[in-house]
Order: C-alpha cells, then structure tokens, then sequence
C-alpha cells in the first residue's frame, strides 16, 4: 500500500515523466530508422562541438544515439525507476545537447543567448535540463515514487 507522500510524489512526477519519456521515445524510434544522410548529418553538427565524434561512424552514431533516447524514454516511462535515476539520464542528456546550443555557431543571437531561429531546436533542451533537475531533486529528498 503507497503512503500518501508517495502518491502525490507520483502524481506530481506522473506529467513530466509521461511527456518527456513520450517525446525521447518518439524521437529514438525516428534516429532507429535514420538513413545514410540523416545519420551523417547529425553526426556531423555534432562533431562541430564534440571534435572526438568526427571519428565515429555516421550510421554508428545515429544508432547509439537512438538507443540512448530509448533507454531514457524506458527510464522515464517505466514507474519502477526511481525519478532520481530517470532526471539523472535526462540531465545528462540535455546538457550534452545544451552544449550543442552554447558551442555551435549559428544557434544564437551574437552576444546572447537569446537563440536564433536555427537555435531554438536546441535551446528547447532547457526545458529538459529542468525536468531532469527536479526528478532528481524530487529523488533524493525522499519525495520518490516507488
């Protein structure tokens, strides 16, 4: 039987969990499916600022990145994984991708970071950052849905 902190935990992780978890499950099933120049294309924007993925194979890259998205997809959507675990994977995730935003050029406005048209693909990744924080801050206050 849940106490009632547990299930007002739940409850309050249960949107951000739902909607992220459905969004990386999505977008990992599309990089499953990515042909030769699709894979190559986001292998190389993110080689722009991760230099060491130059070397990586194209395809390679596009499949790793999918099953990183579904395996955090799994962590979000799957109730049993405490919310610590599921925010740590997406923060991780997003400040890679912040990372993307801050370092290539072209994502935002000279001088700011106020994102350019191109950038608010990337600039979205906020939003994340601060889902992951909370699930983890939610985690490890005890505040954990189990």
């Amino acid at each position: 039987m849940l106490s009632a902190s547990t299930r007002r935990s739940a409850a309050r992780q249960f949107p951000l969990r739902l909607t992220t978890g459905a969004f990386f499950l999505n977008s990992g099933i599309s990089k499953l499916r990515a042909d030769e120049a699709t894979a190559e294309g986001l292998q190389q924007f993110a080689a722009v600022t991760y230099p060491f993925l130059k070397k990586q194979d194209a395809e390679k890259f596009a499949r790793l990145l999918s099953v990183g998205e579904l395996a955090i997809a799994a962590a979000l959507l799957v109730p049993v994984v405490p919310a610590a675990v599921a925010g740590a994977a997406l923060t991780a995730f997003s400040v890679a991708t912040l990372g993307l935003y801050l370092r290539t050029p072209g994502m935002r406005e000279e001088g700011s970071l106020r994102p350019t048209e191109q950038g608010i693909v990337l600039a979205k990744d906020a939003w994340l950052l601060g889902i992951g924080v909370a699930l983890v801050a939610d985690g490890v206050t005890g505040h954990e849905h189990r």
